[in-house]
């Protein structure tokens, strides 16, 4: 059996190692103050470590001190509770993600449940997210992990959420609305942003919400028994819904044209749209959008003479484009009025 020797040890190494992955560069006589023992077992201690395998340099200079370097292999590891939920959220989301590391990162994220107290294992349990493809990329507003886990909790419990949601014209948010309901459904990121699928009793419909404008509040309301979702595919539910369309996962939108350019050029700016090459320089299109408007915008960023095929809609709408554009030409406000300049922070 281990002795209370040891143990002591094994506790204050794993101090030591807590400490020396938080900061670069370690004094020795302030490692021996956290520590509160003597500088010389410290340096024993450094020595353990690095039979352990870490690569621990002893740094020059008037105090002298340790510095934690990276090695040609993996030790053990060592993780606060934030740290360690915040990599099962990181993993939980490549396990769903088509990259290619699905299969690792489950077995990742096995290996880092094992080892995590009944506490965190409890909470990370919760998670159950989507990552839904999208063309937008990058980083989206933050979203507390906390967050993350009481709306996981909500969705595995079928209860209720009670929540006030930010409006993103600050100039609509009078204070003075109702806290919104929704049964959730499923959790999603998407381009970097999080979203919360849900039935919203008071709209009678399926809503998505964005997580970062949502202000939970507690207690959560009723339990319910959950519905199915349309389609019963949430990455397709999703994709339909930034489509603009309430059905299938498809544009509400289609148009066919030619454009006088090579297939070449066109192919890489259409997204899910069919190119058909009909010679070195003529294209035909078919292409979706969430509005006719927006899909005659959509293709005159191409600026090369458009002829279209149909259907009549598009047409219409490259007329409506087309007059909209003549009075922005033959507008003048910017010559006979002085108009308020905007700062960077409006």
């Amino acid at each position: 059996m281990p002795t209370a020797s040891s143990t002591a040890t094994s506790r204050r190494l794993l101090s030591l190692l807590s400490l020396l992955q938080v900061r670069r560069d370690w004094p020795g006589s302030l490692l021996a103050q956290r520590l509160g023992v003597s500088e010389r077992t410290v340096r024993r201690d450094v020595d353990r470590l690095r039979e352990l395998g870490y690569l621990v340099h002893a740094v020059k200079g008037p105090d002298g001190g340790y510095r934690l370097e990276a090695g040609s292999e993996l030790p053990p590891l060592l993780f606060d509770d934030e740290q360690a939920i915040a990599l099962a959220v990181a993993l939980r989301i490549a396990v769903g993600a088509a990259a290619g590391i699905e299969e690792a990162a489950a077995r990742a994220l096995a290996t880092v449940r094992q080892v995590l107290p009944a506490r965190l294992r409890q909470r990370i349990d919760v998670l159950d997210i989507t990552a839904v493809e999208s063309a937008g990329r990058g980083g989206g507003p933050r979203v507390d992990t906390e967050v993350l886990l009481a709306l996981s909790a909500a969705i595995r419990a079928a209860e209720e959420l009670r929540f006030d949601y930010q409006s993103p014209t600050p100039a609509a948010d009078t204070g003075l609305q109702p806290p919104r309901r929704v049964m959730p459904h499923h959790l999603v990121i998407r381009g970097g942003r999080w979203y919360l699928i849900g039935w919203s009793p008071q709209r009678g419909n399926w809503r998505i919400y964005r997580v970062d404008r949502m202000r939970l509040r507690t207690p959560n309301g009723p339990r319910f028994i959950p519905r199915p979702l349309p389609g019963g595919d949430v990455a397709a539910f999703v994709s339909s819904r930034f489509k603009g369309s309430a059905g299938i996962n498809d544009w509400p939108c289609h148009g066919e044209v030619i454009l006088d350019l090579p297939a070449a050029q066109v192919a890489p700016f259409v997204g899910d749209g069919v190119v058909e090459e009909l010679g070195p320089t003529r294209t035909r299109l078919l292409i979706g959008s969430w509005s006719w408007a927006g899909l005659a915008a959509t293709l005159t960023r191409f600026d090369t003479d458009i002829h279209v095929i149909g259907p009549q809609a598009l047409r219409d709408a490259f007329a409506d484009l087309s007059r909209r554009a003549e009075r922005a030409a033959r507008s003048n406000i910017g010559k006979s009025a002085a108009l308020p300049r905007i700062s960077p922070s409006t």
